[in-house]
């Protein structure tokens, strides 16, 4: 039973990562439903989250390989860097748009979920998620990868930095301010999930030195991998489904979801 449970928690990991609608607020609302320690193991949410960024970063592998390589071939090789210059300018996108999220997460991450950590505030979340998708339903910008601009990066990051709070779905958050900034939607698509890497990466580290620093009982590690796999596959085929969305301009639809939870909130925790 205990396995089967494990499985269920990395599909609603899964599920719930690459979607606008706040992974995070969905662990919070079911530790609020279900009374089980499984959902306080954090070492069980490392490995969960672990196979979530191996889904993404199976689907994004080729883009990421290719600025990297684009960025040091810009440093080290003067012959070619006008080949590159755009993909060296998207990586210090990348950096900038993460850099507000990364300071605010570093100082304030605990106690801003310790100061948010309540029922009400998160049913308000998913009613701001709701709202935010919805006003941008009809939006379908002009710019590529290689017209997006410093101002937009840093607006898009402090928009990213909002998602701290639980309820409001950082994916949801970065989509918004792409398309306000006029991004079109698979570019505004791709950008959101290339600023997912630096803050999962920063997450995971942190994650792996509580993860060392608490012992887990070999038998869990069996129904944890269990849990990372589960949670790998249905993060893969929630991105599509979301990528599918997305392109068809039809993020309205997680709105009506996000609004519908919040209502479920504030009636049944009255």
């Amino acid at each position: 039973m205990n396995y089967i449970i494990y499985i269920l928690l990395g599909i609603l990991q899964g599920f719930t990562e690459p979607l606008p609608i706040s992974s995070s607020g969905h662990l919070f609302l079911f530790k609020q439903l279900f009374n089980t320690n499984l959902l306080n193991d954090l070492n069980f949410e490392i490995f969960v989250n672990f196979g979530s960024f191996l889904a993404i970063l199976y689907i994004f592998l080729p883009d990421i390989v290719k600025l990297i390589r684009s960025f040091f071939t810009y440093l080290f090789n003067k012959s070619k860097r006008k080949n590159v210059k755009d993909d060296y300018k998207y990586c210090w996108l990348i950096i900038v748009g993460s850099i507000p999220v990364g300071i605010v997460g570093a100082l304030f991450k605990d106690t801003l979920e310790e100061a948010l950590a309540n029922i009400k505030i998160l049913g308000i979340a998913f009613l701001i998620t709701a709202l935010a998708l919805f006003l941008v339903k009809n939006k379908s910008g002009f710019k590529e990868d290689k017209d997006i601009t410093f101002r937009d990066a840093l607006i898009i990051g402090l928009l990213q930095m909002i998602a701290l709070c639980p309820g409001i779905s950082r994916s949801g958050a970065v989509l918004v301010g792409c398309l306000l900034c006029g991004l079109k939607r698979e570019v505004a698509l791709k950008y959101t999930f290339m600023l997912y890497f630096p803050v999962s990466l920063a997450s995971m580290a942190m994650g792996v030195v509580d993860f060392i620093t608490t012992p887990t009982s070999s038998t869990l590690l069996f129904p944890y991998m269990l849990g990372m796999v589960a949670a790998l596959l249905v993060t893969y085929f929630s991105y599509q489904w979301l990528s599918n969305l997305v392109k068809k301009g039809k993020l309205w639809k997680f709105s009506i979801y996000c609004f519908a939870l919040a209502c479920f909130i504030f009636i049944y925790f009255r």
